[in-house]
């Protein structure tokens, strides 16, 4: 274990700083929940961020990776390279209601509490500003674009309607089904047309039996966004958004396998052409490191954190694909007290109340004492 002396007092330092910085951390919050950007629109979230670090000495690329809205920030040289990151995008419609404006701030709030310790520490200390978690799966593609090579441990915090420590959450993939036929009179020639409406339709009747067979924990949904124009003319195209889910990114492959072949199944049925595409990458299923998380639990304690609590999978985030490949922390904090949670209006109004701005405060202490503390653990070995 590390010198608890030098680490009592380089966390006493760290917390003191977040103390400093907590009006800063909040305003940046705020602001950012003012001013919601949904995925790869973010100029302005990702813009403040990279400002705030830079202005306290960082090192700041953006954009990053080949998104626009991404950036890199880097500070200190030391051996060790953690990755604090940050989320910034909103949801269409709902603004903050996932509370990335809390993750935005206690992401920077973490950086700055280790940066001025971190050459001490043994620590590079890497912040990542990802956009698109709600669509578009951006930390997939940082992690294809190499923004995460090199990283010893990465992390980031997510406000809840509960305390969870060993985060899960499902593996996810979309997909997109167009299908093409032709079009003909429904009276005078109906024999002439294929009717794409009736391919979607017998791929929804085949996806309904497929369900009786899938495991309970394996989900499909979706809805159609097209279907015809007119009730006297055989539809040539019809549209459909799916989505599926599986608790691990293996169980997800023959998951998709399998919906796909009823679509397929709608299109020979109808003599019908399907085009079957993803629009995003898949979101793989998070796993926390248990060693990161023994850490968190022990830091969040000393900051009063309620006790944490043990839920199985119930979210998707793209940070399960940065955590197959880098050892990963991602607690959630409760925010709202089982009153309401992510995706619901009534949480954007949370992701600026005092229970949140206490989670920026918590989340960045806690981020940096745990980075601290893995950082003391490498340099023992």
């Amino acid at each position: 274990m590390p010198d608890t002396t030098v680490a009592e007092g380089l966390k006493s330092a760290m917390r003191e700083r977040v103390s400093q910085l907590r009006e800063e951390l909040v305003a940046l919050s705020r602001r950012i929940h003012a001013h919601p950007e949904t995925a790869f629109g973010e100029h302005r979230a990702a813009a403040w961020c990279a400002e705030a670090l830079r202005r306290h000495g960082f090192a700041v690329t953006a954009p990053a990776g080949g998104l626009d809205t991404a950036f890199v920030a880097t500070a200190g040289t030391g051996p060790v390279t953690v990755a604090v990151v940050c989320e910034y995008d909103a949801l269409p419609g709902l603004g903050h209601a996932c509370g990335h404006n809390v993750i935005a701030a206690a992401g920077v709030g973490a950086a700055l509490a280790l940066a001025p310790y971190a050459d001490e520490l043994g620590l590079t200390v890497r912040v990542v500003g990802a956009p698109a978690e709600e669509r578009g799966a951006g930390k997939a593609l940082l992690l294809e674009a190499g923004v995460f090579a090199g990283v010893d441990a990465a992390m980031m915090v997510h406000p809840c309607p509960f305390e969870v420590t060993e985060f899960t959450s499902f593996a996810l993939g979309t997909l997109s089904v167009e299908y093409r036929g032709k079009a003909a009179h429904a009276t005078l020639e109906p024999h002439r047309g294929r009717n794409a409406a009736d391919a979607l339709t017998v791929a929804q009747v085949a996806l309904g039996l497929l369900r009786q067979q899938l495991p309970p924990e394996w989900k499909v949904h979706g809805v159609t966004t097209a279907a015809g124009t007119a009730p006297n003319l055989v539809p040539d195209r019809a549209t459909a958004e799916y989505e599926i889910r599986a608790t691990v990114a293996d169980d997800l492959r023959e998951l998709r396998d399998r919906v796909e072949a009823c679509f397929r199944a709608g299109a020979l049925a109808t003599g019908c052409e399907v085009s079957l595409t993803r629009p995003e990458p898949e979101y793989l299923d998070f796993r926390t490191d248990p060693g990161l998380a023994g850490l968190w639990r022990e830091n969040a304690r000393r900051l009063g954190r309620p006790e944490p609590v043990a839920r199985t999978a119930f979210a998707c985030t793209d940070m399960g694909n940065v955590s197959h490949v880098v050892p990963s922390l991602h607690p959630v904090l409760d925010i709202t007290g089982g009153a309401c949670g992510p995706h619901e209006a009534a949480f954007a109004e949370a992701a600026v109340s005092p229970e949140a701005e206490r989670a920026v405060v918590d989340g960045a202490v806690g981020m940096a004492w745990t980075a601290a503390d893995f950082a003391a653990r490498r340099a023992e070995r």
